[in-house]
């Protein structure tokens, strides 16, 4: 009988002949291992990909079929009639090895989504293999959800958590978002949740910012680690969100209070108050902050801080791509020579500080090393175990100021490097995120899982690195940055 699989003239008509040739094979592999490991000159020989053929011709052709599966797709009159293998859905959920006690025809409903991948999905069950597209895997997931199939519930939420930067044409993050937080999924939930915080200029800017929800404005509003142009840019979002979607009143006093208005200059300050409807109808519940901006901007902070408490998010900036905040750096070929860059930032968020600026040096290095662990150049050290230490070192990168602490006494900085992938549409999303310490001028742990010398590296666009360095001014000795 095995010489005959291994000759492709078994017939898939028998079920029992599938588990045979299952338990034949674990056998066959186990007695292989053990040839192996007594014979160096051991072979193995795997009709694995065969079997799985044979296995998927079950479900195709209905062979021994011992199950029927009617499936009703809701608000249709539509039925799909699949045959399949009670021993196999078994095998793989507990849902169906339930529903498969007493009787061998189960009536199903499904939404029109699921409905349409019911096939698909049970395929997984012959196979093992499923191919996901974006909008697929919302119900695919759903489906080994309800099944329990769960093998399948963490691969879809695997893709899922390594495709929110992939191009679709509605945006899927959002509504991502929502289905993980309906389901439970924690994971994929603080990951869809990451992505809109570190690339909110370009969900701003696309047809599924309108759906966000009440509550998951709510969140991404309290953040500091937005990274978006700058604060009118929200506003002006926001503004929007709420003219589309008319919230209830406490959502929008709450939605428009996270609104950081010290951090917009007077001059937009003004421009809003004027030309904003949405402010004019709801100017009370923010009159207060509005006052309180005009005010810190009019005067030194240190001085402001005397009479009003600056220790909230209020006065802390966010991730803002402005120029007056930080810079652009594209660094080509990565892996290969130091390289440095010299930018210049405001030396605070209020309008008192506006003309006084700050310059800053940057120094990337792809290979450093402490010089504890630098190689020492003599004879006894050949060059290629000189080159093998270099390898080892780290990529590095350093931002110091240019002046002295003298020049800003009071202020400390928060430096924050984005580090952009996956160009799509001509757009970079930001995938890594790294805080440097106040009291340290090197980012820690920077790119240390990354491969910069291959050019598929996930970190590299085009064979370069690029980097967003972004300075946010805190009053140390007045305010905590969140």
């Amino acid at each position: 009988m095995v010489g005959e699989m291994a000759q492709g003239t078994w017939n898939a008509g028998s079920l029992a002949q599938a588990v045979v040739m299952l338990n034949l094979l674990a056998l066959t592999d186990a007695a292989h291992k053990s040839d192996l490991s007594s014979e160096a000159s051991g072979a193995v020989i795997n009709h694995s990909s065969m079997l799985i053929h044979r296995l998927q011709e079950l479900l195709q052709n209905g062979n021994s079929s011992d199950t029927t599966l009617r499936v009703h797709t809701t608000n249709s009159d539509e039925v799909k009639i699949i045959h399949a293998h009670q021993l196999l859905l078994s095998l793989q959920s507990d849902i169906f090895e339930g529903l498969l006690l007493n009787q061998s025809v189960l009536t199903l409903q499904e939404p029109a989504d699921c409905a349409v991948l019911f096939e698909k999905f049970l395929r997984y069950f012959y196979c093992g293999e499923i191919s996901v597209h974006l909008n697929q895997a919302v119900p695919l997931h759903r489906l080994a959800s309800k099944y329990h199939v769960s093998a399948l519930q963490r691969g879809v939420s695997e893709y899922m958590k390594t495709h929110l930067a992939s191009e679709s044409t509605q945006g899927h993050v959002v509504s991502w978002y929502h289905y993980a937080l309906k389901m439970g999924d924690e994971g994929l939930q603080e990951s869809c949740l990451k992505f809109l915080a570190w690339n909110l200029s370009t969900v701003i800017s696309s047809s599924e910012w309108v759906t966000v929800s009440d509550d998951l404005m709510v969140s991404l509003l309290q953040r500091s680690d937005l990274v978006l142009q700058n604060e009118i840019e929200l506003f002006s979002a926001v503004e929007e969100w709420i003219s589309k979607n008319n919230p209830d009143v406490p959502i929008i006093d709450k939605v428009l209070r996270s609104i950081r208005y010290a951090m917009i200059s007077p001059s937009q300050l003004f421009q809003i108050q004027k030309q904003s409807t949405v402010l004019a109808t709801y100017h009370s519940s923010v009159q207060d902050l509005l006052f309180q901006a005009f005010q810190f901007h009019s005067a030194s902070p240190l001085h402001f801080a005397k009479y009003f408490d600056v220790n909230c998010s209020m006065f802390v900036p966010r991730n803002y791509l402005s120029s007056s905040w930080g810079s652009q750096w594209i660094i080509n070929n990565p892996a290969r020579d130091d390289r440095s860059l010299s930018f210049q930032t405001q030396l605070g968020p209020s309008n008192h500080d506006s003309t006084k600026k700050i310059t800053w040096n940057a120094l990337f290095s792809p290979r450093w090393l402490p010089v504890s662990l630098r190689p020492v150049y003599s004879e006894s050290v050949s060059g290629a175990s000189q080159s093998n230490r270099l390898d080892e070192g780290k990529p590095r990168l350093v931002v110091t100021s240019a002046m002295s602490g003298l020049e800003f006494a009071g202020v400390t900085f928060q430096k924050t490097v984005l580090v952009g992938v996956r160009r799509q549409q001509g757009k970079v999303f930001v995938k890594h995120v790294y805080n440097v310490h106040q009291s340290t001028d090197e980012v820690s742990d920077f790119l240390v899982h990354a491969d910069l010398q291959k050019r598929t590296s996930e970190y590299l666009i085009d064979n370069s690195l690029h980097l967003h360095i972004i300075i946010k001014p805190i009053y140390h000795s007045l305010i905590k940055a969140k």
